[in-house]
């Protein structure tokens, strides 16, 4: 089970940190992305982190914005996002990928198993 916080209203040029918060014993096994969805729009990929957290990856609209980070011990995942555009409110979603793709699908909706219920991020211009 996944919650995901810290979503909220801010101006355009300031910073949210969300984090998704993910129950069960083999968290740092887990591929952990995070995903986002804007009214009228598809669900699209805005970050994913390898299990041992070595390894980032970002979508370009958010590359140098947003910071992917994880906390294996607390089973926690994180996003920072500075520099927040209109264009990056949505709503949020933090997601698990099964250890068995190792990550190579790390943009595919479609392979990740477990979703967490979604924070609104609201940027205002």
């Amino acid at each position: 089970q996944l919650q995901a916080s810290g979503g909220g209203l801010v101006q355009a040029g300031g910073s949210l940190r969300l984090s998704c918060a993910a129950s069960g014993r083999s968290f740092s096994n887990y591929f952990m992305g995070w995903f986002r969805q804007a009214p009228g729009k598809e669900r699209e990929f805005v970050a994913a982190i390898s299990g041992s957290g070595g390894m980032t990856y970002y979508a370009d609209s958010v590359k140098g914005r947003f910071t992917i980070s994880r906390d294996n011990a607390k089973n926690t995942v994180y996003l920072q996002m500075n520099s927040l555009k209109y264009e990056d409110t949505a709503v949020y979603y933090c997601a698990a990928q099964p250890p068995f793709y190792s990550g190579y699908y790390y943009r595919d909706v479609s392979k990740y198993n477990y979703w967490g219920q979604g924070t609104q991020v609201t940027v205002s211009s």
